[in-house]
């Protein structure tokens, strides 16, 4: 199992809708894949169709303070090869109680290390905060890979070179020597303004070797889709957005050198 944050301290970034998607996109394509929500607002989870309120104490927050098991908070949902750990408001208080833990930045390391061995999934994905704070930090200590998704806004390039250096950091520690980038995904692109084509070149610039090539458009639907408690599969399957989600999967798979299964009828 590889551990995979979605991860960008901006908010509005597209990084929930990445993490749905990207993750029913990969189920679709025969990958095991757990989903777990560390952001305490609960959107994967509800955009997922769980509701957050009946998932109080589902979350992982018992786990991280020692008093549940992973495997015990994992739900299976309708769609296959895709399970979730739903998030939960009172998940907000934790970063208070793990920031008085010695080592504190370890403790999702270990819980996910474990979960490696027992080769139940394939991925899993972390679906992190818009910030900072414990649970971000702790969830790129975790990580075997750091995917962020990034707007076509100018404003976007100033939070990438802010999330570059977080990992960094993170890496410079000896928290996690071998953190690393696993690609860098446009999001709310536009290609009728010369602005998402500016943005998409300035990166493609800087960071060629991280930049995806699928990118994700700006769409209602892709923003309709979650207050139905759908992904973009099941509500638009021939949109745009679902294209690319699907084309970005298989392009994520082959940069793990994984074949891309059919997906299934």
């Amino acid at each position: 199992m590889k551990v995979i944050a979605i991860a960008n301290q901006k908010g509005g970034v597209g990084k929930t809708t990445t993490a749905v998607n990207l993750s029913s996109a990969l189920a679709r394509r025969g990958q095991r894949i757990l989903l777990v929500d560390l952001d305490p607002q609960a959107n994967a989870t509800s955009g997922l169709g769980v509701d957050p309120e009946k998932a109080e104490n589902g979350s992982i927050y018992s786990v991280l303070l020692g008093n549940s098991t992973l495997e015990s908070k994992i739900q299976e949902t309708p769609r296959p090869n895709l399970s979730i750990i739903p998030s939960e408001m009172n998940l907000a208080g934790v970063e208070i109680e793990l920031a008085r833990m010695e080592d504190h930045l370890l403790i999702l390391q270990g819980i996910l290390r474990q979960a490696k061995k027992r080769r139940k999934f394939d991925f899993c994905i972390l679906d992190t905060p818009p910030s900072l704070g414990v649970l971000m930090t702790s969830a790129l200590s975790a990580a075997d890979e750091v995917l962020v998704p990034l707007q076509c806004e100018w404003f976007g390039l100033e939070g990438l070179s802010k999330i570059l250096h977080v990992i960094d950091q993170v890496r410079d520690s000896g928290v996690n020597p071998r953190l690393k980038i696993e690609g860098i995904l446009m999001t709310m692109y536009d290609g009728r303004t010369n602005l998402s084509r500016k943005v998409v070149q300035e990166v493609k610039n800087y960071f060629p070797e991280w930049l995806y090539r699928s990118v994700i458009p700006r769409t209602i639907r892709l923003g309709e889709a979650p207050s139905h408690g759908k992904t973009i599969f099941e509500w638009d399957p021939h949109g745009t957005g679902s294209e690319s989600y699907d084309a970005a999967a298989k392009e994520f798979l082959r940069r793990h050198k994984v074949r891309p299964a059919p997906v299934a009828a």
